[in-house]
């Protein structure tokens, strides 16, 4: 009767187990991750259904013995349960060392530099010129490994973002990314520390003062995807928001070729617009925000 209802209470854990699937991933970065995050629940659930197995039986057989008495010592059982955790242990960081060597996954971060690197446009602001991506890596971005890599800059303030691209253009409210190709982002920011948060893509990396940080990904699907700040940044943190627009190669590229400035979603138009750290509370591409503090 016991071993029946340990069972019937199992089975729903076990259907959970076989019902979670990852969704569909809309980047190589997100991809990864969902597939190490399901690992982790196969193994999870079983161990978690045992311990708790052996719990609720324990309580239910000895719940009459008002004369309980004290284990003895089983070096087979301690050495039992030793190897399987460290097996267990082991599984766990394999497959979350394989994950995080991935590029996608984990790009280390460049030594300090001050603004204006070589290369980059100047996260001081002032007005955007085109950005040869191609020397001084040793300033702090980490330079593409592929020929047909695609670069951008992302620069943080408050309260908004700035991207800008190796042909001068500058967009506010919208990060384009083409699709199949590889991404580069090189975040940096010009006062406090903020994070650049994607979370349908898999995508977080923290924009420090001084610093670039490259984050690398590779989108798979077109679409918009939500582009938020991820660290607490003052007033008008809520309102730091802004759309990541993958599009295919071709539209990417006309719409690269759109002016040196502004860009889809409403962009800006120069580099400078919100470089006074001014709050602002709505979002540029014309979506409702909650309310500053």
């Amino acid at each position: 009767m016991d071993r029946r209802l340990l069972g019937l209470g199992a089975l729903p854990f076990l259907l959970l187990a076989f019902a979670v699937e990852p969704v569909a991933a809309q980047s190589v970065t997100e991809n990864l991750i969902s597939e190490l995050n399901q690992k982790l629940i196969y193994v999870a659930l079983p161990i978690t259904l045992f311990v708790e197995g052996i719990l609720v039986y324990t309580v239910w057989r000895y719940r009459n013995n008002e004369d309980p008495k004290p284990t003895e010592e089983n070096r087979r059982l301690e050495i039992t349960w030793t190897i399987a955790t460290a097996i267990i242990l082991l599984f766990v960081g394999v497959a979350a060392y394989q994950v995080l060597g991935y590029d996608v996954v984990s790009l280390t971060s460049g030594p300090s530099v001050g603004a204006g690197a070589a290369g980059f446009a100047d996260p001081g602001g002032g007005e955007a010129q085109p950005m040869n991506f191609s020397q001084n890596y040793s300033d702090g971005a980490i330079p593409p490994s592929e020929e047909n890599a695609v670069q951008i800059e992302v620069v943080a303030y408050q309260w908004g973002w700035e991207f800008h691209y190796p042909n001068g253009k500058v967009s506010q409210s919208t990060l384009a990314v083409p699709t199949d190709k590889p991404v580069y982002l090189h975040i940096t920011s010009r006062d406090v520390i903020h994070a650049v948060h994607a979370p349908q893509l898999g995508l977080k990396q923290d924009a420090i003062p001084g610093q670039y940080n490259t984050l690398k990904t590779n989108v798979t699907q077109t679409g918009q995807y939500q582009l938020y700040c991820a660290e607490f940044c003052g007033s008008g943190h809520s309102a730091m928001l802004a759309e990541v627009d993958a599009m295919n190669s071709q539209q990417y590229e006309q719409w690269a070729s759109e002016g040196q400035s502004g860009g889809s979603g409403g962009g800006s138009g120069n580099a400078t617009a919100g470089a006074n750290g001014s709050s602002n509370t709505t979002n540029t591409s014309g979506r409702l925000v909650a309310p500053t503090a």
